[in-house]
């Protein structure tokens, strides 16, 4: 793929590997990372991981810089207004013991980053959901130095932000996943723990739904998929096919996903993408200097398949496959046949006869490879065990297993096999990271210069800019046999077995024959290891400012008490959005004052304004207002979208992300839950940057955490949803296109989305409504709603009076009956527990109480 810009000069890129523990930091120092990136015991997005301590920071980064390996701690979470102490604490630590940067998602603590430490790297998370120029920009105004990008952006994309910020002089590093597991949700925007379990996504508890079985409901009938069930789980990435290309778009960082993986994947991926990086770098000469380094190659094995492939695929595979990078194809993305790991495919059964199995073979088996068979059903038990012999037949197999392993008569004739363990190739990965002395070698050049009755002087660098000299404590004299020639120093000095380095060049100045003795080459030689390693591991000296607080970003509490009297004084007022025209019309009979649409087709909000205007008309009013919501996700190239939206000429409009907060920016807007607005200092910088007439609150926060928001601001910057259809997944990737036709995108793909009425049933038998958007995104919404009702009148004690209903598919008449009970509800006729009651039982909509309601565990 070509990018969209002349290149110059191509950096090499780091390579970022993750690591759970310490064996997995290891297991990635040993095979090439050039960083690596963990999780301390909080606010980390893989709070399952075993996971640091602080205790353990000054350790590890001593371990890390002595090897020319940096360290990145995850804080990826959005923080809580109490947690807002406990995490300026943590980061004290954290810039103290010279950590390389750290990895944020929410825009408070990258603000209160900024504010203890003017020179501290932020890496904007992927939790961030930046997908355009306007979310590099948006990075950049909090102070962060890297922005991951989403993964959901392709090649083509990325040389078009890179082009874009370039062009904008708002040019910041950017980083990309190369390698690992993807989430089906855009990253920061999944809310399907939250509203099925109460484990949020956003806190690092994900309970991966996406990788469950669903069926597909169109027009109310099941839709015969045969195997594939799995319709929200993608294969696994493997950016290795492209990575030529990622290096061509001038990408600063590929990071492999993997923190809850074992230290022989960490291992494995980092040793692949090393050597294949290396070769890349080679074959397009790099600029500055590589930061590559010494690395043996595993045996390669009798190996029909690639063997970066097949290494890649016994580390850990639902399928591999190039994600986004080429752009989307919904036939590809995801399978659909299993949602968990199987490694390589090794062929079909073909015959089953006195306790061995013949299979077709794709790839090889050896005895000890374990294996397991796979009947079309990986939600059952399958049946597998280790190989015990093997006899080969031509293209064909027999396998033999030990007595008692498997149980024959659950295996049927066209079964398909997979390799899920290579013993061989484990015991490989672990040597590599065994044993303390390094096996990762990093380069470092020497440069010798000395003269007759002077001293010997040497001077080496590493590629992280370390720099040394040593002097012999002997004088230089004539050689009479054996001069210091080039040959000889280079032999001497590149003795570096056993050590973090490896000689890549020597420069010899010595002018005439000279000579030192060998003993006193070999001491300068291990001087100059003990000194670079002791120059490397020193900690790094960011400014740390002591006389400051995260207090002293806080809204100001003058500020917020004239609001709570001004809001005291004011009636609660009831917003209801709508997603199509016939609730709209029951909306405006009901008499609501504040209207919000968010409809599949923006075309068609130009009727739903004018619809409003004739209401204002006849009333002779300039109430209702009404409000439009542009899609959740903008992608370079797709600003005709929010133009579309604009041409509406509403009363102002909804905004969900960066390019709409620049876009919309001289009208009146209110930021919607998209924002992950979970603390004060983000809700600041919000109001005062960019003037939103309201903030909603972040669907993260149960009812303590939202007190908790609402009395360190003030409670008229907010509004509440009350009651909604959560939407869990927002997704790139098209159930429509994928599910009911046979097109890879909209191009292609008949629009089945304008055609049919689709929910997705789970496990439990729940099923849930799925839409596209103006942009074939897909958002699965909660077939069950939930409603905060029984929280109501503590909220409007505390000052709140801007309450928003959402509805999805409900009829007009329900939507007139809900809105009824709402008003009631804040009108006090009614309590929350009565609505509840009464919605359930008289109207069988299911609803639950919701995440507001749950227990204070996460407060």
């Amino acid at each position: 793929m070509k990018s969209d810009r002349p290149q110059l000069s191509l950096q090499r890129p780091e390579l970022l590997a993750p690591a759970g523990n310490w064996e997995c930091a290891k297991a990635a120092v040993e095979n090439g990372a050039d960083a690596i990136y963990f999780g301390l015991d909080r606010f980390n997005a893989r709070m399952r991981a075993e996971n640091f301590t602080e205790a353990d920071l000054p350790q590890l980064m001593t371990f890390l810089h002595r090897r020319g390996v940096k360290g990145y701690v995850t804080v990826n979470t959005l923080i809580f207004p109490k947690e807002l102490a406990e995490a300026q604490q943590y980061l004290r630590t954290i810039i103290a013991a010279g950590v390389d940067a750290v990895i944020v998602q929410d825009v408070g603590i990258c603000r209160l980053i900024r504010h203890l430490s003017p020179d501290f790297p932020i890496h904007a998370s992927t939790q961030m959901t930046i997908t355009s120029a306007a979310g590099v920009e948006f990075a950049k105004s909090l102070g962060c130095q890297l922005v991951v990008l989403a993964r959901e952006c392709s090649l083509q994309e990325i040389n078009k932000i890179q082009q874009q910020i370039a062009e904008q002089e708002t040019s910041l590093p950017l980083e990309v996943f190369v390698h690992g597991a993807l989430c089906v949700a855009y990253s920061g925007q999944c809310l399907t723990s939250e509203a099925l379990g109460g484990r949020s996504a956003n806190r690092g508890e994900c309970a991966q739904a996406c990788r469950m079985p669903y069926d597909l409901i169109a027009d109310g009938e099941v839709v015969n998929l045969k195997e594939r069930k799995y319709l929200l789980s993608p294969q696994d990435l493997a950016g290795l096919d492209v990575l030529p290309d990622l290096v061509k778009s001038g990408v600063t960082c590929l990071k492999i996903e993997g923190r809850l993986k074992a230290p022989e994947y960490v291992a494995n991926v980092t040793r692949v993408y090393r050597q294949a990086l290396d070769q890349v770098m080679e074959e397009i000469p790099p600029s500055p200097p590589s930061k590559g380094g010494k690395i043996a190659p595993l045996k390669a094995g009798d190996l029909p398949l690639n063997q970066e492939h097949y290494n890649l695929e016994m580390a850990f595979s639902r399928g591999l496959y190039t994600g986004w990078f080429g752009g989307i194809n919904n036939q590809e993305l995801v399978h659909a046949r299993f949602g968990k790991k199987r490694g390589v495919y090794l062929g079909e059964v073909t015959r089953i006869h006195n306790e061995q199995v013949t299979i077709k073979l794709e790839a090889p088996v050896k005895p000890g490879d374990g294996i397991v068979f796979d009947c079309g059903h990986p939600e059952a038990k399958e049946e597998g065990g280790r190989v015990y012999a093997v006899v080969s037949k031509g293209k064909e197999a027999i396998l033999t297993f030990g007595r008692n392993d498997l149980n024959l008569r659950r295996v049927h004739i066209g079964d398909r096999i997979w390799k899920t363990s290579d013993p061989e190739l484990d015991k490989q990965l672990r040597q590599s990271f065994a044993g303390n002395n390094p096996q990762f070698q990093r380069p470092i050049d020497v440069e010798v210069y000395g003269e007759i009755g002077q001293p010997l002087i040497a001077i080496a660098r590493d590629r992280l800019g370390n720099i040394v000299q040593v002097e012999s404590a002997i004088f230089l004299v004539e050689a009479h046999t054996k001069p210091l020639d080039t040959e000889r120093l280079q032999e001497q000095f590149g003795r570096l077995g056993n050590t973090p380095f490896v000689l890549e060049k020597l420069t010899n100045h010595l002018s005439t024959f000279l000579m030192l003795p060998v003993s006193e080459l070999n001491r300068m030689r291990r001087e100059i290891v003990v000194q670079l390693e002791e120059l490397r591991s020193q900690p790094k000296r960011w400014q740390l400012r002591s006389d400051v607080s995260f207090q002293d970003l806080l809204p100001s509490s003058s500020a917020s008490s004239r609001t709570l009297r001004k809001a005291k004084a004011t009636s609660p007022s009831l917003i209801v959005l709508v997603r199509n025209l016939k609730q709209l019309q029951a909306v405006l009979k009901a008499g609501i004052e504040t209207l919000y649409c968010e409809f599949e087709d923006p075309r068609a909000y130009r009727e739903a304004v004018q619809m409003v205007r004739q209401q204002q008309q006849n009333d002779n009013s300039p109430l209702p207002t009404i409000w439009v919501a542009p899609p959740r996700i903008t992608k370079p190239g797709e600003n005709w979208i929010l133009q579309q939206v604009r041409a509406c000429e509403a009363d102002g409009y909804l905004i969900r992300n960066y390019d709409q907060l620049q876009f919309f920016a001289q009208d009146r807007c209110i930021g919607d839950f998209s924002l992950n607005v979970a603390n004060p200092l983000t809700a600041d910088y919000f109001q005062q940057r960019f003037a939103l007439e309201r903030l909603t609150a972040s669907y993260d926060l149960n009812i303590t955490q939202l007190q908790d928001l609402l009395t360190s601001c003030p409670p008229q910057w907010f509004e509440v949803t009350i009651h909604q259809h959560i939407p869990m997944f927002h997704m790139e990737h098209c159930v429509f296109c994928a599910f009911l036709s046979t097109g890879t995108d909209h191009t292609n793909c008949g629009r089945p989305c304008e055609k049919q009425e689709v929910k997705l049933k789970d496990r439990v038998g729940s099923e849930h409504i799925l839409k596209a958007d103006v942009g074939c995104r897909n958002t699965v919404f909660n077939g069950t709603a939930q409603t905060g009702a029984e929280y109501v009148q503590r909220l409007i004690e505390l000052g709140l009076r801007h309450f928003r209903i959402e509805f999805v598919n409900e009829t007009p008449d329900q939507v007139t009956k809900i809105i009824h009970r709402y008003r009631q509800l804040l009108q006090g006729e009614i309590t929350g527990s009565q609505l509840w009651r009464e919605l359930k039982l008289q109207n069988q909509l299911g609803v639950t109480r919701g995440p507001m309601g749950v227990s204070a565990l996460r407060s």
